[in-house]
């Protein structure tokens, strides 16, 4: 399907893509919507409507709408308007996993329209197998379903967890909490900094990269990129720590930690009068930021008796959206690694992971997909 398959980790080679591809998780958006998502999102797990519907709540709170596709409507009007501004012709289509429009509806779509060799970007940053590997296995299964696997290639540009065009809006956003909290008269030695992320299970982090300790790659590019971020937001004598957050999945399977609401639990005995949550994780302001940092988080700082502002996600920041670009350009114009930008020393990250690089935890004899090598 692609000639990254076998190839080096860093492609730069050019590649003349014709069209951008966002690749997103897709969501509800009505109440009728919700339990047939929920049956999508855990497809092949045997979960019956009764318990979907326990958890179920989070959509109904909000109306049954996920904010998250009208979030990559306004994305890809943006990624489409600094294109055009940068004078760059490439139309951008959007596809989700488990929620219409489908991965395979906008292959089909892009393929009607005359493109055959695509470019995804995905609205994640990090290594792992859902935020990652996932991503490509869903464009060979768009490419199969649609019979187009000879026809079409479909590539993706690399994790961009350190990339300026990502890091910039959060550093932008500690910024001005730390300034506010400040400005209350609360000192820095009495703030902290909680950078929160979906947490996965520990065999799915260790084998984002087992070199990294058992957080694998994808724990210490977070704990890489907050280091960065404290630092250029000169956020001197104010302490840190990375945090976890929306786990799921039965208690007997261990998953990284320590959760957000169990620290922010212990924050008073510290001394601490206020945190800044940074959803470090996230590339928009989505459910799980909604629900669980907005809702659940806030209420336990709160109930702690602590001040707690929640920074934005990226979203549609001009940092974000050129960086984006940025990112599809590299792959067009086949940009030398060492011209890539990288905020930390981990990057810049793989265009083509290697062997068993992120093997979802229930698909480890599953044969890898797009752009990886078995």
């Amino acid at each position: 399907m692609t000639e990254e398959r076998l190839g080096p980790e860093h492609v730069e080679t050019p590649v003349a893509y014709d069209a951008i591809v966002l690749a997103s998780f897709g969501g509800p958006e009505g109440q009728d919507d919700v339990i047939p998502f929920l049956r999508n999102v855990t497809r092949g797990r045997g979960i019956p409507d009764e318990r979907l519907e326990e958890v179920a709540h989070h959509y109904r709170h909000y109306g049954g709408v996920s904010p998250i596709n009208q979030q990559n409507r306004e994305l890809k009007a943006a990624l489409e308007a600094e294109l055009a501004a940068r004078g760059i012709e490439l139309p951008v289509y959007w596809g989700n996993r488990n929620w219409g429009p489908y991965l395979a509806d906008t292959v089909r779509e892009a393929y009607d329209d005359g493109h055959r060799t695509l470019i995804g970007v995905a609205t994640s940053a990090y290594a792992s197998y859902s935020s990652c590997r996932q991503y490509t296995e869903d464009f060979v299964n768009a490419l199969e379903v649609t019979g187009l696997a000879g026809e079409v290639r479909l590539d993706k540009v690399r994790p961009y967890f350190d990339h300026p065009g990502f890091v910039t809006p959060f550093v932008e956003g500690l910024q001005a909490a730390l300034t506010e909290l400040r400005g209350r008269g609360i000192p820095g030695e009495r703030i902290r900094v909680l950078f929160s992320t979906h947490s996965i299970p520990l065999t799915a982090a260790t084998a984002s990269g087992p070199e990294f300790g058992p957080g694998g790659a994808y724990e210490a590019q977070h704990l890489a990129v907050a280091e960065v971020i404290m630092r250029e937001a000169d956020a001197g004598g104010v302490g840190w720590r990375l945090v976890y957050q929306s786990r799921s999945g039965p208690a007997s399977q261990p998953w990284l930690e320590p959760d957000i609401n169990d620290v922010i639990e212990t924050l008073p005995a510290e001394g601490v009068e206020a945190i800044v949550i940074v959803p470090l994780g996230f590339v928009s302001d989505h459910m799980e930021v909604l629900w669980d940092l907005d809702n659940e988080a806030l209420e336990s700082a709160a109930e702690a008796g602590l001040a707690a502002l929640r920074i934005p996600t990226p979203g549609i920041h001009p940092a974000f959206v050129a960086g984006l670009v940025d990112l599809v350009l590299e792959r067009v114009n086949g940009t030398p690694v060492a011209e890539r930008p990288a905020l930390t020393e981990l990057g810049p990250w793989f265009d083509v992971c290697r062997p068993g690089c992120c093997v979802g935890v229930q698909r480890a004899a599953e044969p890898s997909v797009a752009g990886r090598t078995t």
